[in-house]
């Protein structure tokens, strides 16, 4: 029996959630173990991200998935949170609109 393509997979674009006030987007660099993860994100600051405990379970992260980040009141520049992660249409349109132009850069 062969696997079917879930409804949320397809490749329409709807609409795509973008960064809200303090938040930046970022691509995952490297996994680091423990729900921790390396982040470059669009202001150039390379951050230790975390995936907060509520999404967990739900929020799967590999290398290269593009994300948002809400960056940690202390710390920052160094420290953030996952809030969001990005499917593939979805990235195809922020690669498109020139979101991730400032990434590709670095």
């Amino acid at each position: 029996m062969a696997w079917q393509q879930r409804e949320d997979e397809t490749l329409e674009v709807t609409r795509v959630k973008l960064p809200r006030g303090r938040e930046v987007l970022g691509i995952v660099q490297q996994r680091l173990g423990g729900g921790r993860m390396t982040v470059i994100s669009t202001d150039g600051k390379k951050r230790n991200c975390r995936i907060p405990g509520r999404l967990k379970r739900q929020l799967w992260v590999r290398e290269g998935d593009a994300v948002i980040v809400e960056p940690w009141e202390l710390g920052g520049d160094e420290k953030g949170d996952i809030v969001f992660k990005y499917k593939k249409n979805e990235l195809l349109f922020l690669k498109k609109q020139g979101y991730l132009r400032q990434i590709e850069e670095i």
